[in-house]
């Protein structure tokens, strides 16, 4: 994504020199020259023209070289696509001619390979996959054990991120739900990739903070989760519901939800699309390793509930620490898996999937349910209402206008 705005103007090296003469023949800033190279920005429609005037840069021949597209180019590019047709010879995708690769690991559900993604892919049937989730390295400078290069540029990152997208997309099902967890900063691009593909459900943002603050910036402090179909509905779509938010000391409700506490489901709130809940694993009792951050199961354990059934396929490409197939396994879903790096701490957290299951089991009792059993039986101690009541009022009119609702207001 680097240095294409001034490759497109004839400057091929940049040096100070060439740079400054541009500047005084466009009339356009030097640090804004080196902005747009540097950021592949386009020019506002004001400098496009003075490009176009004084360099006879023709404003989509810019836009192209930049990979910047409106509608109106892609409509002249679709115009004309009979003319261009004959130049696009590179074929879309190739197939993997290696042999087919053993799994290196197997359990009752799922199969753990070691090798890279894409190729396992390409082995895999079209509309074969229930739900994907992929959490793929952020080209952040990160040391893994698996000698990948986590610093490309912009573009060669973008570039490999739409070739595992596109064979996520192949053998997802139609229906099949598909997750992308990523900083905000590339899943905005992979989004509008995405958008032309899939159909869009959800930009969730989850809180987690792992480092202290940059400078000059805003505190980073959530995640970005995609959420999408292929096709216009999900064949599986049934999210957990959350426990209403309680004072830890009165046990009352924080919120009042609009005044229409009556109206409260039994089984709890809606989830949102914004996750406050989802900690960092930090405490080594559920940290798998020690040399790289890892997700919580607690986050895979709500994407595997929301979005499949037991016994659905659900495929992970960026094996990690095994969070996915531990959960899956744990919630008896099939499951297909790869890291291209070392594999033995996936396969050592299959030896303690107890401990796990224990852990989930406990997470999952606040789940669907207006009210812990702890809160619930705070709230019946103190004589403020509970799910219970709705059952207790039912003959004698609405939960609302009874005593205790309006006590706990």
């Amino acid at each position: 994504m680097k240095n294409n705005f001034l490759r497109v103007l004839g400057i091929e090296n940049p040096d100070k020199k060439s740079i400054q003469d541009l500047s005084i023949k466009l009339d356009i800033p030097v640090q804004k020259l080196k902005y747009y190279n540097d950021y592949n920005i386009l020019p506002d429609i004001s400098e496009l023209d003075k490009i176009e005037a004084k360099l006879s840069v023709k404003r989509y021949k810019l836009m192209l070289g930049m990979e910047i597209y409106d509608k109106e180019l892609l409509n002249i590019l679709r115009d004309n696509i009979d003319q261009i047709t004959p130049i696009l010879s590179r074929p879309y995708r190739k197939k993997s001619i290696e042999q087919k690769k053993l799994p290196i690991f197997q359990t009752q559900y799922g199969k753990l390979y070691n090798q890279d993604c894409i190729k396992l892919m390409q082995e895999l049937e079209s509309e074969s996959v229930d739900l994907i989730f992929a959490d793929p390295p952020f080209n952040l400078n990160k040391f893994y054990l698996s000698a990948i290069n986590d610093n490309l540029s912009d573009r060669d990152y973008l570039e490999w991120c739409e070739k595992w997208i596109d064979e996520c997309i192949r053998i997802l099902k139609t229906g099949g739900t598909f997750y992308l967890w990523n900083l905000p900063k590339w899943n905005s691009y992979l989004a509008d990739y995405l958008n032309k593909r899939l159909s869009f459900k959800h930009w969730i943002a989850t809180d987690i903070k792992y480092t202290l603050p940059i400078a000059g910036r805003l505190y980073p402090s959530h995640y970005s989760l995609l959420m999408y179909t292929k096709g216009i509905k999900a064949n599986t779509f049934h999210p957990d519901r959350m426990p209403m938010e309680i004072c830890n000391n009165c046990y009352k409700e924080i919120k009042d939800y609009g005044g229409y506490k009556d109206k409260m489901n039994p089984k709890g709130i809606n989830l949102s699309d914004v996750w406050l809940d989802i900690p960092p694993v930090r405490h080594k009792k559920y940290k798998a390793r020690e040399e790289a951050n890892e997700l919580s199961i607690k986050l895979l354990d709500r994407i595997i509930e929301a979005s499949s059934n037991p016994g659905d396929i659900v495929f992970d490409p960026f094996g990690g620490s095994g969070t996915t197939y531990a959960v899956a396994e744990i919630k008896e879903r099939n499951w297909i898996g790869t890291e291209l790096g070392p594999v033995d701490t996936i396969v050592e957290r299959f030896s303690r999937l107890a401990e796990e299951r224990d852990y989930l089991n406990q997470l999952r009792q606040a789940y669907n349910n207006l009210f812990t059993e702890k809160v619930k039986k705070e709230r019946k101690k103190r004589g403020i209402w509970t799910d219970d009541t709705f059952t207790q009022l039912n003959e004698q009119g609405s939960l609302f206008n009874s005593d205790l609702v309006k006590q706990s207001r």
